[in-house]
C-alpha cells in the first residue's frame, strides 16, 4: 500500500474516532510539536495499526486504555477514552477495563485511570465546552 493511501486511511480513521474538529485539533498539536510525529501517528498508528482487521475498534480501544493506564500515559489515555466512547465502548466497559488491570498494573495506575475516565465522562455529560484537547491529548 502506498504511503498516501495509508495517510488518507489514517486521517479518515482519526476523524471517525474523534470527530472532524477534534481530529484536526490534535493533529495541529502534533504538527506543532513535530511534523514527523504527526506523520507517524496518522500514517502508521492510525493508517496501519488501527486499520488492521481482526479486532473491532471497541476492543482495540479497551486494550489501548488498559495499556496506556498501565504505562502511566495520561495525555494519550484521555484521548483514547474519548475515542473509545465514539468507538462504541460504554462508560461501564471502560471502568471495568480499568478495574480489571488493577492487580496487574497496580492500584495507583488504576486510580489514575479511573480519575481520568471520571473527568472525561463528566465533561461528556455536562456539555460544557471541553478544554482544548490539543493541549492535553496525544496518541
Amino acid at each position: 500500500m502506498e504511503i498516501s493511501e495509508r495517510r488518507e486511511r489514517g486521517d479518515r480513521l482519526l476523524q471517525e474516532m474523534l470527530g472532524a474538529e477534534a481530529a484536526e485539533q490534535i493533529r495541529a498539536t502534533w504538527r506543532r510539536l513535530s511534523p514527523d510525529f504527526e506523520h507517524y501517528v496518522v500514517e502508521f498508528l492510525a493508517g496501519e495499526i488501527w486499520a488492521r482487521p481482526g479486532l473491532d475498534r471497541k476492543t482495540k480501544s479497551l486494550v489501548t486504555i488498559a495499556v496506556l493506564t498501565a504505562l502511566g500515559r495520561p495525555h494519550a489515555l484521555e484521548l483514547n477514552i474519548r475515542m473509545a466512547l465514539r468507538n462504541g465502548a460504554s462508560e461501564r466497559e471502560i471502568l471495568e477495563t480499568l478495574l480489571h488491570i488493577a492487580p496487574y498494573a497496580g492500584f495507583p495506575a488504576c486510580w489514575e485511570g479511573l480519575t481520568t475516565a471520571s473527568r472525561v465522562f463528566a465533561e461528556r455529560r455536562s456539555d460544557i465546552p471541553k478544554e482544548d484537547i490539543s493541549e492535553r491529548g496525544s496518541s
